[in-house]
Protein backbone atom coordinates (compact mmCIF):
# COMPACT_ATOMS: atom_id res chain seq x y z
CA UNK A 1 0.00 0.00 0.00
CA UNK A 2 1.29 3.81 -1.03
CA UNK A 3 0.93 5.82 1.68
CA UNK A 4 2.25 9.35 2.89
CA UNK A 5 5.17 10.20 5.48
CA UNK A 6 4.33 13.76 6.66
CA UNK A 7 7.64 15.29 8.60
CA UNK A 8 6.75 18.56 10.54
CA UNK A 9 9.78 20.79 11.91
CA UNK A 10 10.47 24.36 12.10
CA UNK A 11 14.29 23.95 10.89
CA UNK A 12 14.64 23.27 7.09
CA UNK A 13 18.00 21.53 7.54
CA UNK A 14 16.59 19.19 9.97
CA UNK A 15 13.50 18.59 7.28
CA UNK A 16 15.63 18.29 4.57
CA UNK A 17 17.96 15.31 6.50
CA UNK A 18 14.78 13.91 6.90
CA UNK A 19 13.61 13.63 3.84
CA UNK A 20 16.46 12.76 2.39
CA UNK A 21 16.88 9.82 4.90
CA UNK A 22 12.98 8.65 4.51
CA UNK A 23 13.46 8.58 0.76
CA UNK A 24 16.26 6.62 0.55
CA UNK A 25 14.69 3.81 2.87
CA UNK A 26 10.56 4.55 1.88
CA UNK A 27 10.80 6.28 -1.41
CA UNK A 28 9.78 3.47 -3.56
CA UNK A 29 7.27 2.59 -2.04
CA UNK A 30 5.92 5.99 -0.40
CA UNK A 31 5.56 9.61 -0.74
CA UNK A 32 7.32 12.07 1.88
CA UNK A 33 6.37 15.02 2.32
CA UNK A 34 7.76 18.40 4.44
CA UNK A 35 6.14 21.05 6.58
CA UNK A 36 7.74 23.75 8.31
CA UNK A 37 5.30 24.44 10.72
CA UNK A 38 2.35 22.55 12.54
CA UNK A 39 -0.32 24.98 10.72
CA UNK A 40 1.06 23.78 7.25
CA UNK A 41 0.98 19.79 8.77
CA UNK A 42 -2.54 20.80 9.28
CA UNK A 43 -2.90 22.17 5.79
CA UNK A 44 -1.68 18.85 3.89
CA UNK A 45 -3.15 16.58 6.15
CA UNK A 46 -6.80 18.24 5.15
CA UNK A 47 -5.64 18.07 1.35
CA UNK A 48 -4.91 14.26 1.77
CA UNK A 49 -7.94 13.78 3.21
CA UNK A 50 -9.69 15.57 0.44
CA UNK A 51 -7.86 13.38 -2.11
CA UNK A 52 -8.96 10.08 -0.18
CA UNK A 53 -5.24 9.90 0.93
CA UNK A 54 -4.10 8.73 4.19
CA UNK A 55 -0.85 9.18 5.63
CA UNK A 56 1.04 6.00 7.54
CA UNK A 57 3.68 7.82 9.38
CA UNK A 58 3.48 11.40 10.69
CA UNK A 59 7.19 12.64 12.50
CA UNK A 60 7.12 16.18 14.61
CA UNK A 61 9.04 18.13 16.44
CA UNK A 62 7.99 19.91 19.31
CA UNK A 63 9.17 22.87 19.70
CA UNK A 64 7.91 25.01 17.23
CA UNK A 65 6.65 28.25 16.84
CA UNK A 66 2.89 28.34 16.97
CA UNK A 67 1.12 25.11 17.73
CA UNK A 68 3.65 22.52 19.96
CA UNK A 69 4.42 19.29 17.74
CA UNK A 70 1.76 17.13 20.96
CA UNK A 71 -0.82 19.28 19.83
CA UNK A 72 -0.38 18.75 16.21
CA UNK A 73 -0.06 15.12 16.57
CA UNK A 74 -3.15 14.50 18.66
CA UNK A 75 -4.94 16.61 15.33
CA UNK A 76 -3.48 14.52 13.39
CA UNK A 77 -5.05 11.23 14.91
CA UNK A 78 -8.13 13.07 15.24
CA UNK A 79 -8.06 13.38 11.56
CA UNK A 80 -6.53 9.94 10.68
CA UNK A 81 -7.03 7.47 13.76
CA UNK A 82 -4.66 4.95 13.10
CA UNK A 83 -1.73 7.44 11.58
CA UNK A 84 1.48 6.11 13.53
CA UNK A 85 2.94 9.46 15.08
CA UNK A 86 6.93 9.79 15.89
CA UNK A 87 8.06 13.06 18.42
CA UNK A 88 11.82 13.54 16.95
CA UNK A 89 12.68 17.06 19.29
CA UNK A 90 15.62 17.76 21.36
CA UNK A 91 13.47 18.74 23.99
CA UNK A 92 9.93 18.09 24.73
CA UNK A 93 7.95 18.49 28.46
CA UNK A 94 7.06 15.76 30.16
CA UNK A 95 3.77 16.81 30.06
CA UNK A 96 3.39 16.85 26.82
CA UNK A 97 4.59 13.69 26.46
CA UNK A 98 2.34 12.18 29.31
CA UNK A 99 -0.76 14.62 27.67
CA UNK A 100 -0.32 11.93 23.64
CA UNK A 101 0.57 8.63 25.92
CA UNK A 102 -2.99 9.39 27.81
CA UNK A 103 -4.99 10.09 24.52
CA UNK A 104 -2.74 7.32 22.75
CA UNK A 105 -1.42 9.47 20.15
CA UNK A 106 2.50 8.78 20.90
CA UNK A 107 4.23 5.74 18.98
CA UNK A 108 7.47 6.90 19.95
CA UNK A 109 9.87 9.49 20.96
CA UNK A 110 12.96 9.94 19.68
CA UNK A 111 15.46 12.56 20.01
CA UNK A 112 17.95 14.73 18.09
CA UNK A 113 19.92 14.21 16.54
CA UNK A 114 18.71 11.36 15.85
CA UNK A 115 20.05 7.68 15.45
CA UNK A 116 19.51 6.78 11.76
CA UNK A 117 19.04 2.99 12.53
CA UNK A 118 16.42 3.65 15.41
CA UNK A 119 14.49 6.35 13.58
CA UNK A 120 13.86 3.80 10.92
CA UNK A 121 13.42 0.82 13.33
CA UNK A 122 10.59 2.96 14.78
CA UNK A 123 9.32 3.83 11.38
CA UNK A 124 9.05 -0.24 10.23
CA UNK A 125 7.03 -1.16 13.64
CA UNK A 126 5.13 2.13 12.86
CA UNK A 127 4.29 0.97 9.29
CA UNK A 128 3.34 -2.94 10.68
CA UNK A 129 1.12 -1.56 13.40
CA UNK A 130 -0.80 0.43 10.67
CA UNK A 131 -1.05 -2.38 8.31
CA UNK A 132 -2.37 -4.50 11.20
CA UNK A 133 -4.97 -1.77 12.64
CA UNK A 134 -6.56 0.09 9.79
CA UNK A 135 -9.72 -1.33 8.60
CA UNK A 136 -10.22 -3.27 5.73
CA UNK A 137 -11.89 -1.63 2.81
CA UNK A 138 -15.72 -2.68 2.46
CA UNK A 139 -15.66 -5.79 -0.12
CA UNK A 140 -19.80 -5.90 -0.87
Amino acid sequence: MQGILLCVDDELIVLNALRDQLRKAYGKQHLIEIAESAEEGLEILDELSGQGLVPLVVISDFQMPGMKGDEFLIQARRRFPYVVTVMLSGQVSDAAVDRMRQQGCLHSLLGKPWDSHVLLASIDSGLEKFALLRPLPDRC
